[in-house]
């Protein structure tokens, strides 16, 4: 939810950061900014994810918070470029660490049956964040009820109000006892397991597998790539497209789309973060709506699908668009049939990094495919992007949409050549911890 937040708001700003009386921006300088908050993103999802599988997920979940609060604070006394780019890049980085803790204990938490379904409904909740960003900025932005200069500064306030809310939810949010009985802690993973029982409907009795673990705290980032780059190479390519194509096409849309929107529709900058509201609409009903699917129809079935669908659309939405189609109202449209359906297919994207590697590894496998993910295809994609719109040629622009949807279309083709049949089984099952000596039936 915060990070929809963040890249809500300030997409939706970016016509009004263009105004002498804000930051005066160029197109490209907001680009930019889009980048650094993307590159400390990648930074922080590194640092954190090492951090969440060597001191728990809980723990960590408050420090990224902390970071995130920092910079969202900073970034409202922003003076100029320089300034706003640096605090944009330190929100980025307690964002990124959010992603390696948070879906870690999402897998670990959930029950095998229904960790598809809840795993995309609540990376889903990223487009709440983006629908209170949108409905914001239509007052913040609105030079009739706030000075120009005050109410985009204003905005930065709503995400440090949500994330002091995160923080007292966090609360009841217990460590995970998967992880808590690989480094040792028998102890501590029964009574979190006692208290998760406690609040929850008891499930049927099923037949498991006995494990047998040599518990270690620390297994170093060699182990990690060796894992990564030996027994599971396969997989690790797979995770590595798959988010490398839906980073490129979420991070060059949705960090200029208000520029497409005042540029080519003539939309006030003041009332472009309206047409976010049924993108967010879209990109939330997605994940809700097809989640389920995950665990029926199976992920290798349902991402391959997703991802070429929304490669498709793109491509022909973009054709469109470039031959003077589309109204500002059925562009937007045409976004949310889009992001309806890459919405799911980016979720599953965060969900299978969470769901094929061993456990003592997952928040470094979830943070190390975030980072590269996000450096191939996202810290470039909102400067490219920037630069296109900049030309004022909708056929340039064209062009960028095209290689976007080439990028889903390869993503679908290797989903369904590598992927993984993770539905209804356990993390276990789907890859055995690293720290497994033995192993029997029960």
């Amino acid at each position: 939810m915060l990070d929809g937040l963040e890249v809500t708001i300030v997409g939706a700003m970016g016509g009004v950061l263009q105004s002498k009386h804000t930051l005066g921006l160029s197109a490209a300088e907001i680009g930019a900014v889009a980048s650094c908050y993307l590159a400390g993103a990648v930074a922080g999802a590194l640092v954190f994810g090492w951090l969440t599988d060597r001191f728990g997920r809980r723990k960590i979940f408050f420090i990224t918070l902390a970071c995130y609060l920092t910079g969202v604070a900073l970034s409202a006394f922003s003076w100029d470029f320089f300034s706003f780019a640096a605090f944009r890049m330190l929100t980025g980085f307690g964002i990124g660490g959010e992603y390696a803790a948070v879906n870690s204990a999402i897998d670990e938490l959930m029950p095998a049956r229904l960790r598809g379904r809840l795993d995309l409904a609540i990376n889903g909740t990223y487009w709440l964040g983006a629908a209170l960003g949108a409905a914001a900025t239509i007052f913040l932005l609105d030079p009739k009820l706030l000075p120009v200069d005050l109410g985009w500064r204003l905005g930065f306030g709503i995400g440090a109000v949500l994330g002091l809310g995160v923080i007292l939810l966090r609360n009841f949010v217990p460590e995970s006892p998967r992880w808590l009985i690989t480094h040792g802690q028998p102890e501590a993973a029964e009574a979190a397991m006692a208290e998760i029982e406690r609040h929850t409907q008891a499930l049927p009795a099923q037949a498991h597998k006995k494990l047998t673990l040599h518990p270690e705290k620390n297994f170093g980032l060699w182990p990690v790539f060796q894992v990564m780059l030996g027994r599971y190479r396969a997989r690790s390519f797979l995770v590595f497209v798959l988010m490398a194509a839906q980073a490129f096409l979420y991070n060059a849309l949705f960090f200029t789309y208000a520029l497409v929107l005042v540029r080519f529709y003539q939309v006030p900058a003041d009332n472009a973060g309206l047409f976010l509201l049924p993108l967010a609409a879209g990109n939330f009903l997605g994940p809700l709506l097809l989640g389920r699917f995950f665990d029926t129809i199976g992920r290798r079935r349902m991402i391959a699908g997703t991802y070429a669908l929304s490669g498709a659309l793109l491509a022909g939405t973009g054709y469109l668009f470039a031959i003077g189609v589309f109204t500002a109202a059925t562009q937007t449209l045409a976004w949310a049939v889009i992001f309806f359906f890459a919405s799911a297919a980016a979720s599953a994207a965060y969900l299978t990094a969470s769901e094929i590697f061993p456990l003592e590894m997952r928040a470094m496998a979830i943070a190390i495919f975030y980072a590269l993910g996000t450096a191939a295809g996202g810290v470039l994609a909102p400067w490219f992007f920037g630069s296109l719109i900049g030309t004022g040629s909708r056929w340039s622009i064209f062009g960028g949409y095209v290689f976007a949807a080439a990028l889903m279309f390869a993503a679908a083709g290797i989903a369904a050549w590598l992927g993984i049949d993770a539905e209804n089984r356990s993390l276990e099952d789907i890859s055995a911890p690293l720290s497994q000596t033995e192993e029997a039936d029960a």
